[in-house]
């Protein structure tokens, strides 16, 4: 038998979601027709792929394996395809361009409009997640390119640095004296975002510590418990030209002697859009706030 593109796809998606309306809805087909696409596979292969049952979903070894296989095939073919649409028209068709979270809400919305301008025909899909999401999606073929912040290991990757982004001290609005690092409860985002060791590593002869008790979701979220007199915290200086912390009571102080963590964007050296992809870093580059 001869295996197609369009059965690998359902593979895949099934492989990533366990769930075949989900796998369905990704590869917009229905239910039914991903369903036959797979037995029409497995069919021919000889071989089953997926366990199958009313409550769950779950692949077989060789399933997993042939997957695996078919995301290299995918991506291939993919780029095939972004090889001929380059040569046709570079800045025009969709871009998925994904974002971690404390860097994404505050430089996006300055750099869309200039995007937008200059490219006029693109399509932009966002997508914001954790830095080792973005990495496996940009390799994997599921993102174009993705903005992240450094020091962070990128593989294969191709990077691009933007640029430094320092930090300030957050403190409650009207504590008595200058701030202070030493002895204060050093409130930090929850594990899994690399602002968290950024922020550690500015100050390495602080000897900071985090506030094991306790771990934001958001950059918001840290600042509004500042506020409450919680602790004190470091936000990156992007934020707060973004504006996170303008509506808190908490006292900002510039930490210009702190090492600072490095924005970049990152995509696979292999993409045939490469060069549309350096007019973009250009772009976001130009779009930094203001301190």
């Amino acid at each position: 038998m001869s295996v197609t593109l369009q059965q690998l796809r359902f593979l895949v998606a099934l492989a990533d979601e366990l769930s075949f309306s989900r796998a369905a809805e990704r590869c917009h087909v229905a239910q039914p027709t991903l369903s036959a696409g797979l037995r029409a596979l497995e069919a021919g292969l000889g071989v089953q792929l997926v366990e199958r049952s009313r409550r769950h979903v779950m692949m077989t070894e060789v399933g997993a394996e042939i997957a695996e296989r078919g995301r290299a095939l995918i991506l291939g073919a993919d780029e095939i395809e972004g090889v001929a649409s380059a040569h046709r028209r570079p800045d025009a068709g969709t871009l998925r361009l994904g974002a971690i979270p404390t860097v994404g809400p505050y430089l996006l919305p300055r750099a869309l409009p200039r995007l937008r301008a200059r490219f006029a025909e693109l399509r932009l899909f966002l997508r914001e997640e954790l830095t080792e999401s973005l990495l496996d999606g940009v390799a994997q073929g599921r993102l174009d390119l993705a903005l992240i912040a450094l020091p962070f290991d990128v593989g294969g990757l191709h990077c691009v640095e933007l640029f430094d982004d320092g930090y300030h001290l957050v403190t409650p609005a009207g504590a008595p004296g200058p701030p202070a690092l030493d002895g204060a409860r050093l409130l930090l985002l929850e594990r899994g975002h690399c602002l968290q060791r950024h922020a550690l590593r500015a100050f390495p002869e602080a000897g900071l510590a985090p506030d094991e008790s306790f771990a934001a979701t958001s950059l918001g979220t840290l600042t509004a418990m500042v506020s409450e007199g919680l602790g004190i915290t470091l936000l990156p200086d992007l934020a707060v030209s973004g504006g996170v912390a303008s509506e808190s009571a908490v006292a900002l102080t510039r930490l210009p002697e702190a090492c600072p963590r490095t924005i970049a964007v990152v995509w696979r050296p292999t993409s045939p859009r490469a060069d549309v992809f350096r007019m973009i870093t250009e772009t976001l580059r130009e779009s930094r706030p203001e301190s």
